[in-house]
């Protein structure tokens, strides 16, 4: 199915462009909110948990790309969904994408917050989310160029944390064990948490409308985002563990600054903070960009307000899913909590890509075609089930109020 006529996003984004966008996702959400709680689930078993994330969303990545050559329209495994498996696993894909990530936002908005101003952390969360609202609204290409300082940024600091602390003389290569105090379980955890940072190269797939030659361009950034950002996540992890051991990084409530500070160079926590607060500007940017146009896609469908997929004729941005996006997210940045906001996030968005690789198997025959998405879909189930009760039970609730009223508008509609 192509893009709806009169409604079509124009394609102005390169390979470069959508790397940026995918890695200021995916840089910005892992290292600075998911190594701590992942450190409490499975210790210096962490390593091993982030190797099957790694996994897991290479498995993803794979079925995404194939799937973006062939439908390269804004929406996502929403829209592949749609089209490999019908409408009804199409729409849970983006009921479970749209709210997970719009969840994801507000802890990103957060932890924006948190870290240039603790006492108003609420008040900073609601600023910026008006501020990046402003600056999706004013066309794609601002906010790719927008995303490409912050990556730059974040991925200086992290470099200059990586060195101070390996080259300091508290790093203890005897911290690197891989040993998991909770077992096979923990690790899981631990990976099903981590998959939380692996997740930006959703937002490559849902620009799919806005990239040039999507055939092409999309099946390089996608891997080539995930590659870049498992070599940032390795380094960073075995720096800060090489400093802090496994109980001081699941301790810390800021595990780099505290990693820095350990090595010896406490002048370099505020800037620390404040790669940590430009990395959540760069995953928030980029998720209100991907779930604004997962939210047109359903619109257009009339699974989600009609007037939603309206597309600006001056921006060509969809600025009313943007707006409707942005007012929701900083009314959650008001009220959620960034802790549980990661759980309920991770199951939201591996109920996302269990759809994507089941979406991927259907599209060859043949043992060796499926055996990525094959392996996908079981790594993002069991993952899925492995996250903290909480998060379990409130994203299979949610999903199931997303299945509902899918079926009463099903019902609806046959009945007139």
């Amino acid at each position: 199915m192509t893009a709806h006529s009169g409604s079509e996003l124009r394609r102005t984004l390169g390979v470069g462009d959508a790397v940026v966008i995918g890695l200021g996702s995916m840089v910005g959400a892992g290292i600075f909110a998911a190594l701590a709680p992942a450190a409490q689930a499975a210790g210096s078993g962490l390593l091993l948990g982030l190797a099957v994330a790694a996994v897991v969303a290479y498995c993803n990545a794979t079925s995404s790309a194939r799937l973006a050559v062939l439908y390269p329209e804004s929406g996502g495994t929403y829209v592949y969904g749609r089209e490999r498996l019908g409408e009804f696993w199409g729409f849970l894909a983006g009921w479970a994408f749209v709210v997970g990530k719009t969840t994801s936002c507000a802890a990103m908005a957060l932890t924006v917050g948190a870290y240039l101003w603790p006492g108003q952390a609420n008040a900073v969360a609601v600023a910026a989310v008006v501020a990046l609202t402003a600056v999706n609204y004013g066309g794609v290409q601002k906010s790719a160029w927008l995303t490409r300082v912050i990556v730059a940024v974040v991925l200086a600091v992290l470099a200059s944390v990586v060195v101070v602390c390996l080259t300091s003389g508290q790093a203890d290569a005897g911290r690197l064990s891989f040993a998991a105090p909770g077992g096979a379980g923990g690790v899981l955890q631990a990976a099903g948490l981590l998959f939380f940072a692996f997740a930006g190269y959703a937002r490559i797939a849902t620009l799919g409308e806005e990239v040039r030659d999507p055939a092409r361009t999309v099946p390089r950034a996608i891997p080539l985002a995930l590659g870049i950002a498992l070599v940032v996540y390795v380094a960073v992890a075995v720096a800060v563990l090489s400093v802090l051991g496994a109980q001081g990084l699941g301790d810390s409530g800021a595990p780099l600054a505290d990693a820095v500070r350990s090595a010896g160079v406490p002048e370099m926590t505020p800037v620390v903070r404040v790669g940590a607060a430009a990395a959540a500007l760069g995953s928030l940017l980029a998720l209100i960009l991907g779930v604004s146009r997962t939210t047109l896609a359903m619109a257009r469908d009339r699974h989600l307000p009609g007037a939603l997929a309206a597309v600006h004729p001056r921006f060509q941005v969809p600025h009313r899913a943007e707006l409707a996006v942005g007012a929701v997210v900083a009314v959650l940045a008001a009220t959620v909590d960034v802790r549980g906001a990661i759980g309920f996030s991770s199951f939201g968005v591996l109920a996302y890509y269990a759809v994507a690789n089941a979406s991927a198997w259907t599209l060859r025959p043949g043992p060796v075609a499926r055996v990525l998405p094959a392996v996908g879909l079981a790594g993002c189930l069991v993952l899925a089930f492995s996250l903290p009760g909480m998060s379990v039970a409130v994203g299979a609730g949610v999903l199931a109020v997303g299945a509902a009223a899918y079926g009463v508008r099903r019902w609806r509609a046959a009945g007139r």
